[in-house]
């Protein structure tokens, strides 16, 4: 899991390279599809449940799963970049919401935010805590910062599959849901809005925005638990890590 996860981490510093004022989407999904390939791994979403894409593009208040299309960058924008990749029978999976150029101080302050909230929830994915332990880490640093977690999406459990239990809500109070062990593997994800946390499907079954047109900004990583405490597997050094 720690290899796919360094060829995630890789493809996703190579899309930031790319994200540009009038670049494609459908630009950036080629980019990523063709290095992930060439590094042995496949892109998981691509083909997952009908999905067309290797990566989801979501910009500004869409929250995720948007397909790469013809819509073109623009400075100022957010977009949110959402990428599994399987290797080896094994998947690791990762987001990172990124600026086009100069961004507004309240938009930064949304992906600063949605940063920190990530970290935090890493932090409580320790043997012996609850699964809520990393829920109400992510709930407390959005909130108190103004902001609005989403409550219909969750991360989730992550390893010969896309999606494994347990789901992991992004709220909800702490010392509840299972016991953390040595050898979970978890996607933390908050997902959040600048505005309401209330957010709907578009027409494509896929894509889904916040219902208030508010920006949203999305962070994931691959976590393992082990006895040292959390390991992220979705870092470019995490292939080396021991």
């Amino acid at each position: 899991m720690a290899r796919a996860g360094a060829v995630v981490a890789e493809t996703l510093a190579l899309v930031a390279e790319h994200l540009e004022p009038g670049v494609e989407m459908r630009e950036l999904d080629r980019i990523a599809d063709e290095h992930i390939e060439a590094q042995g791994g496949h892109p998981t979403s691509k083909g997952y449940k009908g999905f067309p894409a290797a990566l989801c593009i979501s910009p500004n208040a869409m929250v995720v799963h948007g397909i790469p299309d013809g819509y073109r960058a623009r400075k100022g924008d957010l977009i949110s970049v959402d990428l599994g990749v399987t290797l080896d029978g094994l998947v690791a999976d990762s987001a990172v919401t990124l600026p086009v150029g100069e961004i507004a101080p309240e938009a930064q302050r949304l992906l600063d935010v949605c940063s920190e909230a990530l970290a935090a929830g890493i932090e409580q994915a320790r043997v012996g805590n609850r699964l809520s332990d990393i829920s109400h880490a992510v709930q407390t640093v959005v909130e108190e910062a103004g902001f609005s977690v989403v409550r219909s999406l969750v991360g989730h459990g992550v390893g010969r599959s896309y999606h494994e239990d347990p789901q992991i809500p992004n709220y909800g109070p702490p010392g509840r849901a299972p016991l953390l062990q040595e050898g979970m593997t978890l996607a933390i994800e908050p997902m959040i809005t600048a505005g309401e946390p209330d957010v709907y499907v578009h027409a494509d079954e896929w894509s889904i925005s916040s219902v208030d047109e508010s920006l949203a900004a999305h962070f994931e990583h691959t976590v393992a638990v082990t006895p040292d405490g959390p390991r992220v597997l979705t870092s470019t050094g995490a292939a080396l890590l021991r």
